[in-house]
Order: structure tokens, then C-alpha cells, then sequence
């Protein structure tokens, strides 16, 4: 065998090894970038399958208020109305003075508490997510802080028409509610405040009491609660921001983009 022969065979083999490793090298890269699509379908599959699971929560909340409202109105609202009724004829009956007032009343807490039940069952059967404003619904809620007379409630509400789905507006008025639900408890705070604006295609809501504050990065501090906050509002695509200054106050701002 010649020296030509031995230079051909070290070029053939040369030219299969380099075949053999770019072969190798391209195989891990498409192997690499499928593995990196397959993830990525993994995790949009399980976004929208938390989005999904998200709309039915919703939906069966919504369903088991109307439910419940229902079946006050309908049954217990009925008994204590036949309950009343008893009383005052047993009142009108009754000649003795001091069983008389007694029986009054009894009869007058009995309407107090029916009072309360029906005005219950006319919040659980409310329809107004689906038909108001998220707006006029964050108003509400503020609305029904300031009747307690124990908070000072700052109000910075746009005038402009925004239209959100049913789905986003009831996440924003939970986590709304959870918010003022915890400053109240917790927060030893006097004023609590809501600022709601749009930007162009993004609308802004910022919530903030002024009391003692909290570690936002100790996760057993905030509770489960603070956690599903941010994980529905990620849910419906939206940004989380929740900062806390000791003794100043917290403030949690929302973002969302509104096409």
C-alpha cells in the first residue's frame, strides 16, 4: 500500500469523523430544543388548565351564592316570617304586661334577623359582577367600609368606561376584598385607599392602608390567603405588586393589560 493510499484513507477517515460529530452535535441540539418545546407546551398546557380551573371555581361560587341566597329567601326567610307572626298574635293575646314585652321582644329580634337574612340573601343572589363595572363595583366595596364609620376610605376612581369579562372582574374584587379584609384585621391601620386608572391598553389599580406593615417576604406571615391573591391575578394575565413599610403601611398595585 503506497503513501497515497495511506493519506486517502486517513482523509476518508477524518472527513467520517468529522461527519460523526457534526451528526452527534446536531442531533443534541434538536434534542435540546425539543426538550425545551416540549416544556414550554407543558407549561402552557398547565397555564390554561389553571385558567380553566379558575373559571369553574368562579363559576361554581357564583352558582352555590345564587343557591344558598335562594334557599334563605325561600325556607329559613319563610319560617321566621311564620315566626314573627306567632309572636305578634301571641303579643296581642297576652295580657300580662311583663309577658307581653317579652314576646315583643322576641318578635323584635326575630325581624332584625330577618331583616339581615334578606339583605344576605340579596347579596348572595346579586348579579352585579356580571352587569356593573369593575369601577363601580371596587366603589362598593369601599362604599360599605366607609358605612362602618371606623375608617377614613380615600377614593381615585376613573370615570372611564372599562370593559373587562366577567371572570376578570370577579378575581379583582376578591382580591380586593382580601386586601380590605386583612387590613382591617391585621394592618391597626385608620384610612384605607383605592386608585384605579387606565394608561392606554393597561388599567392600574393600586389598594394601600396606612398601618404597622408586614414582612411581605415571610410566605407564612402573609398566609395562604396573600398567596392565591397573586396566583389568580397571574391567572387572568395580570402584574402583582405588593410592598409593605413598617409602620407606614402596605400598598398592593395591580396591573392588567386591557386589549
Amino acid at each position: 500500500m503506497g503513501q497515497t493510499e495511506y493519506l486517502l484513507i486517513i482523509i476518508l477517515f477524518n472527513v467520517f469523523l468529522l461527519a460523526f460529530l457534526l451528526a452527534a452535535i446536531t442531533f443534541v441540539v434538536q434534542y435540546k430544543n425539543k426538550k425545551r418545546e416540549s416544556e414550554s407546551q407543558l407549561a402552557q398546557q398547565e397555564t390554561l388548565h389553571q385558567k380553566e380551573l379558575l373559571t369553574t371555581e368562579v363559576e361554581i361560587q357564583a352558582q352555590t351564592m345564587q343557591h344558598i341566597g335562594r334557599e334563605i329567601h325561600d325556607n329559613v326567610g319563610q319560617k321566621l316570617t311564620l315566626a314573627s307572626l306567632y309572636t305578634q298574635q301571641l303579643a296581642y293575646e297576652n295580657k300580662t304586661p311583663d309577658v307581653r314585652e317579652k314576646v315583643e321582644n322576641i318578635g323584635e329580634i326575630i325581624n332584625q334577623s330577618l331583616k339581615e337574612l334578606r339583605h344576605l340573601s340579596k347579596s348572595l343572589t346579586d348579579n352585579s359582577i356580571e352587569q356593573d363595572s369593575i369601577a363601580v363595583l371596587l366603589a362598593q366595596e369601599f362604599e360599605r367600609i366607609k358605612e362602618l364609620r371606623k375608617f377614613k376610605v380615600n377614593l381615585d376612581i376613573t370615570k372611564e368606561e372599562l370593559n373587562l369579562p366577567y371572570q376578570t372582574k370577579s378575581v379583582m374584587v376578591r382580591v380586593a376584598q382580601e386586601f380590605l379584609q386583612n387590613s382591617m384585621k391585621y394592618a391597626k391601620c385608620e384610612t384605607l385607599s383605592i386608585s384605579v386608572t387606565k394608561v392606554d391598553a393597561q388599567l392600574k389599580i393600586v389598594l394601600s392602608d396606612d398601618g404597622v406593615g408586614f414582612d411581605v417576604e415571610n410566605t407564612k406571615e402573609n398566609g395562604i390567603g396573600l398567596v392565591n391573591m397573586k396566583k389568580r391575578v397571574a391567572l387572568i394575565g395580570g402584574r402583582y405588586i405588593l410592598e409593605s413599610i413598617k409602620n407606614k403601611g402596605t400598598t398592593l398595585t395591580i396591573e392588567i393589560s386591557i386589549a
